[in-house]
């Protein structure tokens, strides 16, 4: 049997479980069923709809714009403010489920997740069937609908499960993209967003199939490496695997919501910087080297984007984590204000574990030449300079020395 992937999404994830807890205190009216949205938190930068209800969609109320433009759309509107700690909980409750009917589950994000259904299909049976009986366990155990989307290639059950809405199931398998996917604007395109869109409007690139039929080489040259990302996506081109990892391994990483939206690489730049020092101090603090890291973007309009590389040998240094996020950062960006930027590790194992090297990673770290990608693995100098920091901040405070090239960056971890 080829792969199959799952991708699941819950419908409206925040005002759903909103309304479900709010019913649960006894409220009468079923936020879901009237005009409604959340957001409301203005001093916290989230003054704009987190989720609306279908009734309020109706209106013309959409996902990312400011609060009070909805009111002017719907003045009888319902708000209704976020509470995250209700959506963390809710989340792992549905990944415990998941995970009890395979293991093979990728989170990437609070409401969503990819399902490797390959390893289980012989007990389950056809994809299809399946995933909707996976679609209404979850509606009769919790009393929300997801949308799953189930393809042979991560992207495309991405694609599929943003079809049409809600408590669906749709395919997408490569052979179904000339007839679902390529009529489609490209602006419903994973990660093609507006800043790409309004590009490709320019050389006259209006839907996923023109996007398919483009010269790749002309879209690098306009969009860089996302534009090739983009022509790939839009072929249905994507190898990625489900990346699942162990209940009891745990990663170490930190985020961080800007004060002011990032617009430039530069600006980005300096905070993953920021971001690298404090995740690669955490690693050493604790004895652990990284096999994968990854890098999250929130955008101005909070969607989420993210993507993991895994290194050739695991570490703990600064350099290597700092350029590992960038390169990944290039590979995500669509040049949209970013609002939040994160760095992850994860694959972690204990400091001084033996890992077997290659050829090329001995010749790279040994290497006494500057290179803009930091070497596989850091020199015996970078090791002890690294400590030496290490000691100096602990018993100065974590400001005591910074970099020079942070000084200009407002932000503060």
């Amino acid at each position: 049997m080829s792969r199959i992937i799952f991708h699941i999404d819950v419908n409206s994830a925040y005002l759903s479980w909103s309304a479900l807890e709010e019913l649960s205190k006894g409220r009468d009216t079923d936020l879901r069923e009237i005009p409604s949205i959340i957001g409301g938190d203005i001093e916290k930068r989230h003054g704009v709809v987190l989720a609306k209800s279908i009734p309020a969609k109706a209106f013309g109320v959409v996902t990312g714009e400011p609060i009070v433009n909805a009111f002017r759309k719907c003045p009888h509107l319902v708000l209704h403010p976020p509470d995250h700690s209700l959506y963390h909980r809710c989340s792992e409750q549905l990944m415990d489920f998941l995970s009890g009917i395979c293991p093979d589950i990728e989170q990437v994000s609070v409401d969503e997740c990819y399902m490797d259904y390959t390893s289980v299909a012989a007990r389950y049976g056809e994809p299809f069937p399946a995933a909707a009986k996976i679609k209404d366990s979850i509606y009769e155990k919790f009393g929300y609908t997801v949308n799953i989307g189930i393809s042979d290639r991560k992207v495309l059950a991405k694609m599929a499960s943003d079809f049409k809405k809600p408590n669906l199931v749709h395919t997408l398998y490569a052979g179904e993209i000339r007839e679902k996917m390529w009529p489609l604007p490209v602006s419903s395109l994973y990660m093609c967003g507006h800043s790409s869109v309004e590009t490709l409007r320019k050389l006259e690139i209006i839907t996923i199939g023109d996007l398919a039929a483009a010269d790749r080489r002309i879209l690098a040259s306009h969009l860089k490496s996302h534009g090739t990302l983009l022509w790939e996506y839009a072929n249905g081109i994507d190898d990625s695997e489900v990346i699942t990892e162990p209940a009891d391994l745990k990663g170490i990483g930190n985020s961080i919501t800007l004060t002011e939206d990032a617009l430039t690489r530069e600006e980005a730049c300096r905070v993953l910087l920021q971001l690298a020092e404090s995740v690669a101090g955490r690693l050493r603090a604790a004895r652990q080297s990284a096999g994968m890291v990854s890098t999250e973007i929130k955008y101005s309009t909070f969607r989420r984007v993210s993507h993991q590389h895994t290194l050739p040998t695991p570490v703990q240094n600064t350099d290597i984590i700092y350029a590992q996020a960038c390169r990944l950062f290039d590979e995500l960006w669509d040049g949209s204000p970013v609002r939040l930027l994160g760095i992850r590790t994860s694959r972690l194992i204990p400091e001084g574990e033996p890992v077997q090297l290659n050829l090329f990673d001995i010749m790279e770290a040994s290497a006494n030449t500057a290179s803009p990608i930091a070497p596989a693995i850091p020199s015996a100098r970078q090791q002890k300079l690294d400590q030496a920091l290490d000691s100096i901040r602990k018993k100065y405070g974590a400001d005591s020395i910074v970099r020079g090239s942070l000084l200009r960056n407002k932000d503060v971890l």
